[in-house]
């Protein structure tokens, strides 16, 4: 199953098997009265069995015969395929090679269809090999034992031919784990990941309470901020790791070629402070501003927008300060303080203010200290460029000159553009093909290919349009892309990274010599035991796990995220299931850490209440070693709910296999 065909762009299809790593053909089983079969298996010659005879329930040793047959079949193929693998497998870390070599024999299990062997084996009553995958040879040798014995043959003993039995490759998996994420904590199997918001680097409060309510890795996002924010966001982990008394490693994610979308000019500067009200327009809840010092990003608590003022008007302001004010539209409003806090002041409003840069806000109390001040900071509303299906969008090497709204002049028939942050790609994608922007929310085909730009028509859209705005991904699933994993900014970047990761996230890897390229720089800067996380979010990524796999065995410590988020855009949507399936089968067969990833209680984190689906999502976490949470305002709301399902489910679930925990609700009386 690891290696597949996929169509190209002109309807040909290429096998994976040009790879090194891919499985080649069984060869034909020998004939049973061959002398070589005789020997090993000690019996008469065997008989075709279909499943049909398995019907009538009378125990045939011919069935048991045909099925030792097809299971040498299949293990001679495994130790064929280990041999053909022997240059790679030289090159693999002394820890990962009794896995590398488990990988090589899972791996011929899955290229062809086991499902009438399975159905055979089940009937007799013995292992149907479904949740092999950490120990295959072992397995396959363990029902070959049993069917001998039913048989009356002689079974010799193989396991120094096994790579991992069914305790030790457990182990393995542990000892990977722990060697990748550290130990778990107390109670819980699954390691937590949380993604640090910007502003985790100047509210050490925050992190506090992150590692305090049980996050167990810090990961930073490279793709933002700059090395100052991530070293001070790494020292607040550490700082606040050994204040609680417990172990957390950081993960930096390298940012890696990425496609984007470039800037749009910004809409106006505006803040529309709007409080809640009911249906019958009664007040439920004021408007909330946290008023800070101009410049300040440090948030004020409670407030749900903030606004610079000037600091010295600022620090004379007291409780029940009335601030008068007249808004962006000429009407009279007013705010009240009602909290002071370190960093600012809280202020409320009962009517909506529009507050624009002209906006002047007024202390009605006399006392010391400027009565007035200027307002700073404001947001801008984001510019976008609004798209309809059957639209033709532009999207180019220079960023667009275009209004404010994004979109092309009135009575203009020019199409909107909008740049590209890799226009390497021009060069590789072709007529017909897909492109996909925000997570796969809109959707077009290329009809146009030129070296400064391609002309895109809009095929996939809600039926009202929607806003495509600066900074979203764009993923070309039916492109042959060649860019390479590390970016001139990435191999840059990895100066800060190597001072204070012990997990580097490679993004969009998709080639072994991806790995080998990360691993030479890390030695160069005296990293080289920082551990390596392979991001799988394209379908190349995917369809090269196995050699990506058998690279980062080179590493001492490695592992798997499952970025499902461009992976469910690359693969397609109705795949995700499926496709992160196989991923975690392969990493299993790997003894390798997997990091579930992507939207996991991302409404939970982002609303404070989580929905059904996401709660099912979370529990399927407790086949990872490790679930990732994005940030969010409710995220440790998210963190306290995701501790409980993990802890719960791990009594019912490891790996593939249900645990038969006693079920206290369902009593016999």
């Amino acid at each position: 199953m690891m290696t597949r065909k996929r169509s190209t762009p002109s309807g040909t299809a290429s096998s994976a098997t040009a790879n090194p790593i891919a499985v080649p053909p069984d060869r034909k089983p020998p004939s049973p009265a061959g002398g070589a079969q005789k020997r090993r298996r000690g019996g008469a010659p065997s008989v075709a069995v279909d499943a049909t005879d398995l019907e009538g329930g009378t125990w045939d040793q011919q069935v048991c015969r045909t099925l030792i047959d097809e299971l040498w079949a299949i293990r001679e193929g495994m130790l064929r395929h280990e041999e053909t693998l022997a240059p790679v497998l030289r090159n693999v870390s002394a820890d990962y090679h009794a896995s590398a070599r488990n990988l090589a024999h899972y791996l011929v299990l899955r290229q062809d269809d086991r499902r009438p062997l399975q159905d055979k084996l089940a009937w007799i009553g013995v292992s149907s090999l479904g949740r092999s995958e950490s120990h295959v040879l072992a397995n396959v040798d363990k029902v070959l034992g049993i069917l001998h014995r039913l048989t009356g043959q002689a079974w010799e003993e193989r396991s120094h031919e096994e790579p991992a039995g069914i305790r030790s490759s457990r182990e393995l998996l542990v000892s990977h784990t722990a060697a990748l994420l550290g130990d778990p904590p107390p109670g819980r199997a699954v390691r937590i990941m949380v993604t640090l918001p910007s502003h985790a680097a100047i509210d050490y409060g925050l992190v506090h309470q992150l590692v305090a309510s049980g996050m167990d890795i810090a990961r930073i996002n490279c793709a933002h901020d700059g090395a100052a924010d991530w070293e001070a966001m790494a020292g607040h982990v550490r700082r606040a790791a050994k204040a609680v008394g417990r172990p957390v490693r950081i993960l930096m994610d390298l940012g890696g070629p990425k496609l984007r979308t470039g800037a749009i000019p910004p809409g106006p500067a505006v803040l529309k402070l709007q409080p809640k009200r009911n249906d019958l327009g009664h007040l439920i809840a004021p408007a909330r501003v946290g008023l800070r010092p101009a410049g300040s990003r440090a948030p004020v608590a409670g407030a749900t927008t903030q606004i610079g003022v000037a600091a010295e008007w600022l620090a004379h302001l007291e409780l029940g300060d009335e601030l008068n004010t007249v808004d962006a539209r000429g009407a009279a409003r007013s705010l009240r303080v009602v909290e002071r806090h370190r960093n600012g002041v809280l202020a409320e409003s009962r009517r909506t203010v529009y507050v624009a840069p002209e906006t002047r806000l007024e202390r009605c109390r006399q006392g010391k200290g400027p009565s007035a001040t200027a307002v700073a900071d404001l947001p801008r509303k984001a510019g976008s460029i609004i798209l309809h299906r059957g639209d033709r969008l532009r999207v180019t090497r220079e960023e667009a000159g275009e209004p404010a709204d994004g979109l092309a002049a009135p009575c203009s028939t020019a199409a909107p553009t909008i740049a590209c942050t890799l226009p390497e790609v021009f060069a590789q994608v072709c007529v017909g093909e897909r492109i996909w922007f925000d997570d796969g929310r809109i959707g077009g085909v290329i009809r146009s290919v030129d070296p400064d730009a391609l002309d895109v028509e809009i095929t996939q859209v809600r039926a009202t349009g929607d806003k495509l705005m600066a900074d979203k991904g764009i993923n070309l699933p039916d492109s042959q892309l060649n860019l390479p994993a590390l970016t001139a900014r990435d191999i840059d970047d990895l100066t800060a990274i190597a001072r204070q990761a012990d997990l580097v996230g490679l993004s969009f890897v998709q080639h072994g010599r991806d790995i080998e390229a990360l691993r030479a720089h890390l030695a160069k800067l005296g990293a080289g035991s920082v551990g390596i996380i392979l991001k799988i979010e394209t379908r190349r990524a995917f369809e090269n796990l196995p050699e990506l796999l058998l690279s980062a065995m080179g590493s001492r410590a490695a592992g798997v995220m499952i970025a499902r988020g461009d992976l469910a855009v690359e693969c397609g949507y109705e795949r995700l299931a499926e496709v992160q399936e196989e991923i975690l089968w392969a990493a299993e067969a790997a003894h390798m850490p997997v990091i579930w990833a992507t939207q996991v209680l991302e409404t939970l984190a982002k609303t404070g209440r989580p929905s059904r689906a996401e709660i099912t999502d979370a529990a399927m976490g407790e086949r990872a070693e490790c679930v990732m949470l994005n940030k969010g305002p409710y995220i440790l709301d998210a963190m306290r709910t995701l501790d409980d399902i993990l802890s719960r489910m791990q009594s019912h679930q490891a790996k593939k296999r249900s645990l038969l925990r006693a079920l206290t609700a369902w009593s016999p009386q």
